[in-house]
């Protein structure tokens, strides 16, 4: 027993030291800083994680769409928010992204806009001011906009997942349509000045060149020249003969302009040939079939959509049973062609069929810019009814426009472009275009047109062409397919070296669905392409990729199909 009351006593003694030495040691450690930084400030701890990420490959799906670091320059940033450069944001989100002042961005999709102001720590959404995680922030000369931000205000959900570096948005907005109901570009200063062609037959090149100006608004401001698009774009035609737009596409792609119009007036009938283009159109996308949902999702993402209409209106001073100068309202209905080009600047859904002098199904206009003058309309600016027999058959939209430094050389033989079309009666051809290098070269694009919708291309390049034998001898360096008809420029996903003075092929494999004759040619056709010239290309074709011939031995025309690269 009495063992046993030393033992509790002694046992009693160890815990009552026990407890002073724990308390002593949580007292001590209350003072010293968690192991190996577990509890590092987050100013501290944070950067350490946004270096690690930007230091590997960092990716985002948006959409289902995969982009990288490598191609887009995105980033996470000192507070974990991954920053999105301005100039991806249109096509990643599929949305109206522009920036004005340089200081202030935009963004609209569904019935949501926001407005986000540089280094500010607020977005406006919808006219109110919100909370964002992170500002809009100027990082060598380019805007950034935070995903986590852009994916709270535009109803998009966010995860990111660190294990695998990787960063996902989706759109989960229940609304189909990215566009709204009305919307106006001439309220987002994204419409070039209204100008008057006189009695010339000039709209398609004002309405080429207008639009072409809106697609660069508000970021850059420019007046093209008209004189030069229609003096001297190498077909047979006077300004008072009119034209149409596939003569402004040749004109663009071949590199002959846009020209400042300072440099070349309007109206004297003089132009300038040694003048050069001033921005390089790469590619140009042709709408057709009437399908208002492309045409406005166009005008929302890019500005003004060049298009062609029957006007039974003549100037501005003319009168029609078609027109309701009380109202700006036109819609014509009959089997008339179209003779005029405008640019659709913007629309209205409910837009009274009332407005209109002709009876009307439903409500509902497109807003156009016309080349008459300030005086015509609504101050050159009028209203054409959705139900009107020509607006939006066919439509042209200019969505890749460059700087002059983006390639070195262009090597074309189609300088008249795509007036007609070659084939084997089937949906699918190979072209082949031989050129010869002007000097050490880095072979880095092509462009070809695309004839029909949902076109699937292949693009190759033999190095060193010596006879038709060489074109099997091909490597490949491109794919893909395409919504739109239109003119299309290709980057390579290599480099392909080129020495002065080597004969080199660039081959297209493209297949149409539908088509009979799917490569565009350069042919003399009519009168306007009398004077085309056919004796600087070298072009082969082939139904099958392997056995080819002579495109001169099969009818005389030169293929549609471009290369571009840069100086070594």
């Amino acid at each position: 027993m009495q063992y046993t009351k030393r033992y509790i006593a002694f046992t009693l003694i160890l815990l009552i030291g026990f407890i002073l030495k724990f308390n002593t040691l949580a007292e001590d450690y209350e003072k010293i800083s968690s192991f190996r930084g577990a509890s590092l400030e987050s100013e501290t701890w944070n950067p350490l994680i946004a270096s690690s990420v930007n230091e590997k490959l960092l990716s985002i799906v948006i959409d289902n769409q995969e982009y990288t670091n490598e191609d887009y320059s995105f980033y996470m940033n000192e507070n974990l928010n991954i920053m999105l450069p301005a100039r991806m944001l249109s096509e990643a989100l599929n949305c109206s992204a522009h920036v004005y002042d340089r200081e202030i961005l935009v963004l609209e999709k569904h019935n949501s806009k926001l407005v986000f102001d540089l280094e500010s720590d607020t977005v406006e959404v919808n006219g109110e001011d919100m909370p964002i995680v992170a500002p809009l922030v100027n990082k060598n000369e380019e805007l950034y906009v935070s995903l986590n931000d852009i994916s709270s205000y535009l109803n998009y959900s966010y995860i990111w997942n660190m294990e695998e570096n990787l960063a996902q948005a989706a759109d989960a907005s229940a609304n189909t349509s990215i566009v709204p109901n009305k919307y106006d570009l001439r309220e987002r200063l994204r419409v070039s000045g209204v100008r008057n062609q006189g009695s010339n037959g000039t709209c398609w090149s004002f309405a080429a060149l207008s639009a072409i100006e809106s697609v660069l608004l508000p970021e850059e401001s420019w007046e093209f020249a008209v004189d030069h698009m229609t003096l001297c774009n190498g077909f047979n035609l006077t300004q008072k003969d009119g034209g149409e737009y596939t003569m402004g596409m040749a004109y663009l792609a071949s590199w002959k302009g846009p020209v400042l119009g300072s440099e070349d007036p309007y109206g004297d009938g003089k132009t300038d040939e040694s003048l050069t283009a001033v921005k390089h159109v790469q590619e140009m996308q042709v709408i057709d079939g009437k399908d208002y949902e492309k045409i406005k999702e166009a005008v929302f993402k890019h500005g003004g959509v060049q298009t062609s209409i029957y006007s039974e209106l003549q100037n501005p001073h003319s009168k029609s049973q078609y027109y309701n100068p009380q109202t700006s309202a036109y819609c014509y209905i009959g089997t008339e062609k179209p003779n005029h080009d405008v640019v659709i600047v913007g629309w209205d859904d409910n837009y009274s069929k009332e407005n209109f002098s002709v009876d009307l199904e439903g409500d509902g206009a497109f807003i156009c810019q016309n080349s008459w003058g300030s005086s015509f309309g609504e101050n050159g600016f009028f209203y054409i009814s959705y139900y009107d027999t020509n607006i939006g058959t066919h439509n042209v939209v200019y969505t890749r426009i460059d700087n002059t430094d983006n390639y070195d050389h262009i090597y074309q033989s189609d300088l008249c472009g795509w007036i007609g079309q070659l084939g084997y009666n089937k949906e699918s051809i190979f072209g082949a275009n031989v050129f010869t290098a002007e000097s050490d070269e880095v072979l880095k694009a092509i462009s070809f047109y695309a004839t029909g919708k949902n076109s699937e291309y292949e693009l190759y390049v033999v190095q060193n062409f010596e006879d038709m034998d060489s074109l099997n001898n091909r490597i490949p360096v491109a794919s893909g397919k395409l919504t739109n008809s239109g003119y299309y420029t290709v980057d390579f996903n290599q480099e392909i070296l080129l020495q002065e003075g080597q004969r080199y092929a660039i081959v297209l494999h493209i297949v149409t669905p539908d088509a009979v004759h799917p490569l565009a040619i350069e042919y003399a056709a009519d009168k306007a392409t009398a004077n085309v010239i056919l004796t600087d290309g070298e072009g082969y074709i082939s139904a099958n990729g392997s056995d080819w011939e002579n495109v001169k031995d099969v009818v005389d025309c030169n293929l549609c199909i471009k290369a571009f690269s840069k100086n070594q």
